[in-house]
């Protein structure tokens, strides 16, 4: 499958001088929610964390997330089943998702959010609910999600009170007047086959971000078939999505965030080029808190697999503790460790991201542009829009 791998940074050309690392300032701010908001939720970094249930992790696990994306400056997301106390009390920006399955939707918690992301469909599973095994379905899980303990719960793959851009703008503006008086930030809303999202807390509905979630990725809350065989890889995506702001005369005025499959600054610099506003990262960030740790090796071969391959995240039996609701499990845990570990890799994903930039003589990571990419291979030249290297030919746009 062509990943952001397959395409390379050409780096300064001989019309552009790159930037001196030490001297020249290149700045990699990002504000969401410029176009209708009263008050944008402004990230230092172009990278964020995406939305993963509790239920799916941990209250730890969600804790860390919210302490080491405070730290490094950027908002993390709720994800199904609900609001923590652990991930607002230490998450400076959080958006919380409006999902299908309602689970964990509170009026309360929504007031409490700092953006509203309305989920119409998620990248790993497009068209299709996610499923949270009993095994995980703790007392405190089934209480916020309003179900039986114990008992499997599936995620709708829709929701049930529209069908439509129509039905969507009053949903919008329901949510919105549910908001806080005085308090204004963005509210997002999401389209298939990833969330779009919305302004909140102001007068007029439309959308102040586009939340793009390709295939890869998820917390292996559906069927093998799904992960695998359903969806589109995140770099195919990227270029049509610009296009479709661009016709209508929005890009850039309408922030696109891009997630599935980011890895490295080097993922997030290419992901920027073609377009993107900023990334989010899940998986990536559960690595960074501790998730395959080599430490856990021997119990990871218990389970029939390695610390570098684990991803059985829906069986509950995670040694790190970051994808279960096992207590003893969670114990091994430590959430100020695995935020000072996640605050360090988003530092170095940003200084990756603005290597490539300097050396490409952009001032701001915004800047990357197409034209400082070619692909490694026909397909990702294809799906990225992006020149073979060596060559200016696109596969199906003209002559080589």
């Amino acid at each position: 499958m062509p990943h952001f791998d397959d395409l390379l940074s050409l780096g300064a050309s001989i019309s552009r001088y790159p930037l001196e690392g030490y001297r020249e300032k290149c700045d990699t701010s990002v504000v969401l929610g410029t176009r209708f908001a009263k008050k944008p939720i402004e990230l230092k970094i172009p990278v964020t964390i995406a939305g993963m249930s509790f239920g799916a992790l941990s209250g730890p696990a969600k804790e860390a997330l919210g302490r080491g994306a405070t730290l490094a400056g950027t908002s993390t997301t709720t994800g199904d089943g609900g609001m923590t106390n652990e991930e607002r009390g230490h998450s400076e920006k959080l958006v919380y998702q409006y999902l299908p399955s309602r689970y964990g939707m509170n009026p309360d918690d929504l007031r409490r959010a700092d953006a509203i992301e309305v989920v119409v469909g998620q990248g790993a599973k497009p068209g299709g609910g996610g499923m949270l095994l009993g095994q995980k379905i703790t007392e405190r899980v089934a209480r916020m999600r309003n179900l039986p303990i114990g008992i499997d719960q599936r995620s709708a793959c829709r929701h049930p009170d529209w069908t439509g851009p129509d039905d969507l703008e009053i949903k919008i503006l329901e949510t919105a007047a549910r908001s806080p008086t005085g308090k204004s930030r963005s509210i997002s809303r999401s389209a298939a086959p990833g969330p779009i999202t919305t302004p909140r807390w102001r007068s007029r509905p439309g959308a102040d971000v586009v939340v793009l979630d390709g295939m890869q990725g998820g917390t292996a809350a559906t069927q093998d078939v799904f992960i695998e065989h359903v969806g589109q890889p995140t770099l195919a995506c990227i270029r049509p999505a610009v296009k479709a702001l661009q016709d209508l005369g929005m890009h850039r005025k309408v922030q696109l965030v891009v997630s599935g499959g980011i890895r490295s600054g080097a993922d997030v610099a290419k992901a920027l080029a073609l377009g993107a506003d900023a990334v989010a990262i899940g998986t990536a960030a559960l690595i960074a808190l501790g998730e395959n740790d080599p430490k856990w090796a021997a119990e990871y071969d218990t389970l029939g697999t390695t610390a570098d391959a684990y991803d059985d995240w829906h069986e509950g039996k995670d040694p790190a503790g970051i994808t279960t609701q096992d207590p003893e499990l969670m114990k091994r845990f430590d959430p100020i460790e695995g935020a000072r570990k996640l605050r360090n890799f988003l530092a170095v994903m940003t200084l990756e991201c603005q290597t490539i930039a300097r050396a490409c003589g952009k001032s701001h990571v915004h800047n990357l542009e197409p034209e400082d990419l070619c692909s490694l291979t026909l397909e990702a030249a294809a799906m990225a829009g992006v020149p073979l290297a060596g060559t200016s030919w696109i596969p199906g746009q003209g002559g080589f």
